[in-house]
């Protein structure tokens, strides 16, 4: 087989990254509306800054509604309440 940009496993091999190493923190850019009933651009806005992270919003980026959440463990304002 010949060799490529990308190595391959074999069974019995572990892989090189775990994929929790490869994507620790994802950014949506794009969500299903179900107002627009299509994927839209979103915003973020933080709701909370909460000790076990911050509390963020998705909203549609053209007609407000909310399309989802999260909580991001290392945003610049985490460790404002955890001390550090």
């Amino acid at each position: 087989m010949k060799s490529g940009p990308y190595p391959f496993v074999t069974t019995g091999q572990q892989c090189p990254q775990e994929p929790q190493e490869s994507f620790q923190e994802l950014e949506a850019i794009e969500l299903y509306c179900p107002k627009c009933g299509r994927a839209v651009p979103v915003r973020r806005f933080l709701l909370l800054v909460l000790p076990d992270g911050d509390k963020y919003e998705y909203r549609c980026q053209f007609c407000g509604t909310k399309v989802g959440n999260k909580t991001d463990r290392s945003g610049q304002f985490y460790g404002i309440l955890r001390g550090g």
